[in-house]
Order: C-alpha cells, then sequence, then structure tokens
C-alpha cells in the first residue's frame, strides 16, 4: 500500500546500529544517563548512548529514537482518550506527570522493545496547550468508511519488539502508570510478514535482514522511503521552537480483500501495483531501489505504469519530491479481518492529504481496500536530563 512504505533503503545508506543487550542499571544512575535510556520511541533498537555536548558546541537533536531506524518484526498501536474529569490546568499537570512517569518506567525497562508517544488534535486545547502548526484532524477521503472506534485519541504509543509478548508487557506497565488518567480507545497489533523464497507459490521463511517487508498481498512495501539523511529535511520538525525534534504520525487502518486479490493473474496484480511481484523491480525494468519511470512506454506508445497504478498515484513527482517515511505493519484480527497498519512520519501532514485525495480518486487498488480507521497523532520531542517527555511541549 501506498507504494513505498515500511522499510528505508539498503543498509548501505546507513551506519549500523549495534545489537548488544543494554546492562541492568539502578534507578540513580538510569535517570543520570535519561537521553540514552529513553530509547522511548518507535521500531528500532535502542541508540547508543549521547555525550553531552561540549560548552560553544551546536546542540544535537534530540529525537524519540525508531523513526528513521529499522522496523522490529512486531508492533502495537494503542490510543487513549483522557478520563472525563482530565482538563484544564489540572488535567495538563496530571498528563505531565503520567509523561514523566512513564520517562522513568521506559528508560529502566528490559532491553529491546521501544515506545513512541504522540499527543492527539484535542488534547491541545483541552489542556489548555499551545501546539505546532499542522496538529488538526484530517479530512474526510472519499470510499472511506471510518468507525469512530478505530482511530483518533488524544494520546497514543507506538510499541515494538522482536516478540508480541514483550509489546503487551510494555503495554501493561505503561497501562497501569495510567490509570486514573487515561481511558483506552482502540488498539491494533501488527506484524512483518515473513518473505517467500522465491517467483511462484512454496513456503514462506522469516523475513531475513536487510530485505523489504512484503504485505499481505504479497508485494514488497518500503522500497522507495527517504534515507535517514532526507529525512533530516522531510521528516523531522526544525527551528527553534518547542515542537523542533518531533514528527506527525498517520496512521490508517486498512482492511484489504486478500483472496480476491490473489484470484487475479500476477500480471494484472503488477499492473494495479506498480512494481513486480517477486522481486519489486518498476514495471519498466530495472532493480528494486531503482525509481519508476513516469514515462515509460510500451513499443506500442501506451504507458507501462497504468494511469491508475498505485506507484503512479503516490509518486513523490506528483509533490514536487516532497516525502514521507511509510512504515507499514500486516495485521490479522480474524480470517475475514485482515489488512494493513499503515504508518507514515512526515513534517506536514498536509502532503498524506494531498497523496490520499489522489489514490481515493483513482488508485486501481481500491477495489481491494477498505480504510476504516484513521488518526493523526504529534510525536513529542525525545527526553533529556531534567526534562522528561512533554514538558517543553505541554
Amino acid at each position: 500500500m501506498y507504494e513505498e512504505s515500511s522499510a528505508p533503503r539498503p543498509a548501505a545508506a546507513r551506519p549500523a546500529v549495534p545489537r548488544t543487550a543494554a546492562p541492568r542499571v539502578g534507578r540513580r544512575t538510569v535517570l543520570a544517563t535519561l537521553p540514552a535510556a529513553v530509547a522511548l520511541t518507535g521500531c528500532g533498537p535502542a541508540p547508543r548512548r549521547e555525550r553531552r555536548p561540549e560548552p560553544g558546541a551546536a546542540a544535537r537533536p534530540v529525537r524519540q529514537p525508531g523513526v528513521t531506524e529499522p522496523q522490529q518484526p512486531h508492533a502495537l498501536l494503542i490510543s487513549y482518550d483522557l478520563t472525563p474529569g482530565t482538563r484544564g490546568a489540572a488535567g495538563r499537570d496530571a498528563v505531565r506527570r503520567l509523561l514523566a512517569r512513564w520517562t522513568e518506567l521506559l528508560a529502566a525497562a528490559e532491553p529491546g522493545p521501544t515506545a513512541t508517544v504522540g499527543i492527539g488534535p484535542a488534547l491541545p486545547a483541552r489542556l489548555g496547550a499551545g501546539a505546532p502548526e499542522g496538529l488538526r484532524e484530517l479530512p474526510a477521503f472519499v470510499g472511506e468508511r471510518l468507525d469512530a472506534g478505530a482511530g483518533g485519541g488524544e494520546i497514543a504509543v507506538q510499541i515494538c519488539a522482536q516478540d508480541p509478548r514483550a509489546c503487551e508487557r510494555t503495554a501493561a506497565m505503561l497501562a497501569g502508570a495510567g490509570a486514573g488518567v487515561l481511558l483506552p480507545r482502540w488498539r491494533q497489533s501488527g506484524f512483518l510478514p515473513p518473505e517467500r523464497p522465491g517467483p511462484g507459490s512454496g513456503p514462506f521463511t522469516s523475513v531475513r535482514g536487510g530485505d523489504t517487508p512484503r504485505n499481505l498481498l504479497g508485494f514488497k512495501t518500503g522500497t522507495a522511503n527517504p534515507t535517514p539523511a532526507e529525512s533530516e529535511h522531510w521528516v523531522w520538525l526544525g527551528g527553534r521552537n518547542p515542537y523542533a525534534d518531533g514528527t506527525f504520525l498517520v496512521v490508517r487502518r486498512v482492511r484489504l480483500r486478500t483472496e480476491e486479490f490473489g484470484r487475479l493473474p500476477v500480471s494484472r496484480q503488477e499492473q494495479i501495483i506498480g512494481r513486480r511481484k517477486y522481486g519489486g523491480e518498476p514495471l519498466g525494468g530495472g532493480t528494486e531501489h531503482q525509481d519508476v519511470d513516469l514515462e515509460a512506454k510500451t513499443p506500442q506508445g501506451a504507458l507501462v505504469l497504468a494511469a491508475d497504478a498505485h506507484v503512479r498515484l503516490a509518486h513523490p513527482r506528483l509533490d514536487s519530491g516532497a516525502r514521507m517515511l511509510r512504515r507499514g505493519y500486516a495485521y490479522e484480527n480474524s480470517p475475514f479481518d485482515r489488512g494493513l497498519l499503515f504508518l507514515a512520519y512526515l513534517k506536514d501532514p498536509a502532503l498524506f492529504v494531498r497523496v490520499q485525495q489522489r489514490l481515493a480518486a483513482g488508485d486501481a487498488l481500491n477495489s481491494f481496500a477498505q480504510h476504516y480507521g484513521s488518526a493523526l497523532f504529534y510525536v513529542l520531542p525525545g527526553a533529556r536530563p531534567g526534562f522528561p517527555l512533554g514538558s517543553t511541549v505541554l
């Protein structure tokens, strides 16, 4: 879905991330080293500890890690609303205390699982706090059938881990700290589907490191994401303001008609998506990570990439090159409810709106996809000594 949605470009474009386990440390030590220990946030492994900048040196970004790092294979998205009495100045203090407690808990938690914390459009006004420009409800799109209980929310947590049980343990820990302040609104677990070993049918194997994950339709998803360097421009908010080093997260829950799609000839499936099913190459030829040629034509003069192909309508060239970091997880709630947990990180939600409007109006994939859950969150800047999550914003 959305053409390119979950893994960044090949490993050569990023430095290796060490996978050593963090030693157990005492509470005082954890709080003294907060920027590194708080791997709050995202689906990647915890980063190395950062040294404090030398006097006079330019300040390094303080971000919730995981946004531009490799995905872990399991995710859990939980959306909350505040309890009815949590509002105004008193409610603001309660939320600040909650986020400070979450900062402590996550800093001292088991290594591996990570959590990303964001706030929804309704929260700032409810608490009398400021909000970054762009934090507003997404508009309605043609063809969607949204369920109010499957989207929205005032506070969201994305938890990622190697094991779904680790996601649940982290979720239980945070929920316990949120008693009296938060009410669950919706939750959705997700996973990265396994990889087929070769063309045609056959048993699945686990995704190998560096491979682009696939969605439940069998196509690679995440081929043309921005690199970490490109994400500095397209994903992270900059400037000197309280919202710098944050980003926006768009969440879409999309039910897929996988059986109907799977009954189509593979050639038709490839025309709908715009890439080859097995290798992920553009229909006009080349390698997986080669950009699609929107102008390529057949010997008969027809466009190789159909006007309603998914990758054509989602292509950055239609938005003057603007990009978003698209990360997708498959989900299976039941045999009749399977699909995509779509996550997109970007510095301007208006980009997602433009892309989704094009897709809603003309994507050939619409016959096999139903959008029923939608949400937008502002991902808070990372924590640092004396400044837990949310303390510079709320």
